[in-house]
């Protein structure tokens, strides 16, 4: 206990450039530990998300009393949003007990609706059509997944729904039907938020216990020589980085609360949470007020080992050993690891992520990146011996020595960059691997919505929606079933797709033989749809006329053909003819059709498209070809997170370099200034200290660079996509490369400063 005593007053008594760099360790400390709360209570937020949809679904049974209470769930889209409907009929036997957020179950012409539901009636009042009855209360937060979702119980009669419902036995399943994230994305989630954040993390943490190393040795060292034991200077250099890490943890447990309780309130796009999801749990603080000191601790320990086994050499500034060649053999198994998997690739024989392969991957990768991180002291050594040695050049030479004596120094400057740089370009082939998840096959998108629940204003007004590129009306052709050969007659059905060749062209991969104005066959090659149908058969289709009688056209098969090929998820795909819009009656709307509208599959795009069709028809049901809503729902929530991780990361990073290049700038004060006091220049100066940064940092960039395409490519191989060589993502990363060393050229210029103060060369 004297030790650590000693330890404080020496760390709150030598000064106000230790007490600065105190401070500076427990801010840099802190935002790590933000980070770190962050991190580990995103699945605590998708849990309890999960959670309160699983509470509140209804457990029903086929059979059951003959008066029990019926239900009838439905989920429709509005806009890019789910919209869930639940009608409930209460039965004289049937159960009562209300699901979680409600007091009570509604009974017939109640409706309960979830907030957002109360203020989207106010804002689109014909949203009132999909509840029929009057408001009557608002669902509490134990009944909705988020506070933005779109929810409500809707009383009812039996006869209403006794042809679809299903008894009622009560309210709760173990699993959500709709999560958050499904559990297969979360794990390639978990993987990209390890790596954009918790690796660069640790070596955050790292740089901030080892602040203002040399000159800690050196007051280690004398207390060495002054008798202190070796566990004691270990106990003296503990008070200086546990209670540093200590109070960036509690302070950085803070910033997480502040920010908790701003971001559950403003929300992230795709993704909404109750400031008690974010809470900090037991074990996150556990984690962050144990784990946080107990690296800083082991950081130290080492740190100090010099310092206690040879106080003399530590004293009188001896020449420093050659750093340790164990950070390049993790280097070499991290890299044989993933050139292992990128060689399978090139074989045309991929390994799959299965197994053990998925364990091995991760290993790599992180290898690789603990490797990175280890040999670029060793790098910087033999690169700044061979130059310093071979250069004629004063300013590079002088840099070099400096490196060569202390390759450490500038590494914990650069190498929150360097790794920034590596992550960047794991976080390109995460993306790569989620967008060819959950996006659609194909660049376009199609909606199709029932012609029946449109005005002619609001067919004219949807084409115009932004992001809209086509517009085609869909018609089934229409079978008598009275007639004696009904069977037959609905085998030969046929579907028509009435547009443009130019809309064709919009809704299609590729057509040829188009010619507008007539009704021609659709062929597509990759598809056996009305292959058995013969050129000269009649489809007859309805039509409906405003205050007149409705209407039959008959349409032939024509020999004339267009051969397209579509996408893998198309409404065309469903077509036999091609029906030119002139070639129907100009005052008739046809029955049993629907209106489909195309747009790029770009979730972005897709999702302002679905916001522009619920403003002109709020009511209308939406059906995504080929995508659901939920699906689009998870793109967002999964963009989010992986837009979190690399903002994280890159806050990581760039505090990295700025805690490292401010404390690199105190301590290396006195050895500029003696420099300079024996005649050096002060662009002299501004260049020495930038050649020192610049060169290691270019040297690990490029390293970062090889590992990190190499890392990314054996994580695509595995994951079984069409993409496995991001090559088009190279140019982005060596421009943030470029832009990397721009900063830290700017950033060591402060180390040379205007005035020359000979008290800096003294000895402590």
């Amino acid at each position: 206990m004297t030790e650590f005593l000693l330890g404080v007053r020496l760390l709150f008594g030598t000064g106000r450039g230790n007490r600065i760099r105190f401070f500076l360790m427990a801010a840099g400390g802190s935002v790590g530990v933000c980070c770190l709360a962050l991190v580990l209570t995103v699945p605590a937020i998708l849990d309890a998300h999960d959670g309160r949809a699983a509470a509140r679904q209804p457990v029903t049974s086929a059979g059951g009393p003959a008066d029990g209470t019926l239900v009838l769930q439905r989920s429709d889209a509005y806009g890019s949003k789910s919209f869930t409907r639940v009608f409930v009929a209460g039965g004289a036997q049937g159960t009562r007990t209300p699901p979680p957020g409600l007091r009570e179950l509604p009974r017939a012409g109640e409706v309960f609706v979830s907030p957002r539901v109360h203020d989207l009636l106010r804002e689109a009042p014909a949203v009132s059509a999909l509840l029929p009855g009057r408001e009557t209360g608002v669902i509490h937060p134990a009944g909705l997944a988020h506070p933005d979702e779109l929810y409500a119980y809707i009383g009812t009669t039996r006869a209403r729904i006794a042809e679809e419902g299903r008894t009622l036995k009560g309210f709760g399943y173990s699993y959500a039907p709709f999560p958050a994230v499904e559990p297969s994305t979360l794990t390639d989630v978990r993987f990209a938020l390890a790596t954009l954040v918790l690796l660069p993390l640790a070596i955050f943490l790292s740089v901030c216990a080892r602040l203002s190393a040399a000159g800690r040795m050196r007051r280690l060292a004398a207390l060495r020589l002054l008798g202190l034991s070796k566990r004691g200077i270990q106990r003296v250099n503990a008070a200086e980085t546990v209670v540093a890490a200590l109070l960036g943890a509690v302070l950085g447990l803070g910033e997480y609360w502040l920010l908790n309780q701003v971001m559950s309130r403003a929300g992230l796009p795709g993704l909404r949470w109750y400031p008690g999801d974010g809470a900090l749990s037991a074990t996150t603080v556990v984690v962050c007020l144990i784990g946080c000191p107990a690296l800083a601790w082991f950081v130290g320990r080492k740190s100090a080992r010099d310092a206690s086994a040879n106080p003399l050499a530590v004293r009188r500034t001896a020449v420093p050993r050659p750093p340790s060649r164990w950070g390049g053999l993790l280097l070499v198994v991290g890299l044989g690891i993933v050139c292992g998997y990128c060689a399978t690739g090139l074989t045309g024989h991929p390994a799959s992520s299965v197994g053990v392969n998925a364990l091995l991957v991760v290993a790599g990768v992180v290898l690789t990146g603990l490797g990175l991180v280890l040999t670029l002291p060793l790098l910087s050594y033999l690169v700044a011996g061979r130059l310093a040695r071979s250069t004629q050049s004063l300013t590079l030479n002088l840099a070099m020595r400096r490196n060569e004596a202390e390759p450490g120094s500038a590494m914990r400057v650069v190498t929150g960059l360097v790794l920034l740089v590596y992550a960047a370009s794991l976080a390109q082939g995460v993306l790569i691997q989620l967008e060819q998840v959950t996006r659609p096959s194909g660049p376009a998108q199609d909606y199709s919505l029932h012609l029946s629940a449109l005005t002619a204003r609001q067919q004219r007004e949807l084409a115009h929606v932004p992001g809209v590129r086509s517009q085609a009306v869909m018609m089934d052709s229409w079978v008598d079933l009275d007639a004696p050969r009904a069977e037959a007659a609905l085998s030969s059905s046929a579907t028509a797709l009435v547009a443009t060749c130019a809309q064709l062209d919009r809704m299609v991969r590729s057509s040829a033989g188009c010619v507008d104005g007539k009704v021609m066959r659709l062929v597509d090659p990759n598809s056996s749809l009305g292959s058995d149908l013969r050129p000269g058969s009649s489809f007859r289709f309805r039509f409906h006329v405003d205050g007149g009688k409705d209407r039959n056209v008959d349409l032939t098969l024509p020999a004339g053909q267009i051969v397209y090929s579509g996408y893998a998820a198309s409404a065309a795909g469903n077509a036999v003819l091609l029906v030119p819009p002139s070639a129907l009656p100009a005052d008739a709307r046809p029955r049993d059709a629907e209106l489909v509208l195309t747009s790029s599959s770009d979730p972005d795009q897709v999702r302002r498209v679905l916001d522009g069709i619920a403003a002109v028809a709020p009511i209308a049901e939406i059906e995504l070809v080929g995508l659901n809503v939920q699906g689009l729902e998870q793109i967002s929530v999964v963009e989010t997170l992986l837009a979190l991780g690399m903002i994280m990361g890159l806050v990581i990073g760039v505090a990295a370099f700025l805690v490292s290049v401010t404390d690199r700038a105190v301590e290396r004060r006195a050895q500029v200034t003696a420099v300079t006091l024996i005649g050096a220049r002060a662009r002299t100066m501004r260049a020495v200290q930038c050649a020192q940064v610049v060169l290691p940092l270019s040297v690990g960039l490029v390293l970062a660079l090889v590992a990190g395409k190499l890392a990314e490519s054996s994580y695509l191989i595995t994951g079984g996509g069409a993409v496995r060589w991001d090559l088009p993502g190279l140019p982005l990363l060596v421009l943030a490369a470029v832009g990397v060393v721009a900063a830290a050229t700017v950033g060591s210029l402060p180390l040379v400063g205007r005035r020359i103060d000979p008290e800096l060369i003294r000895r402590d």
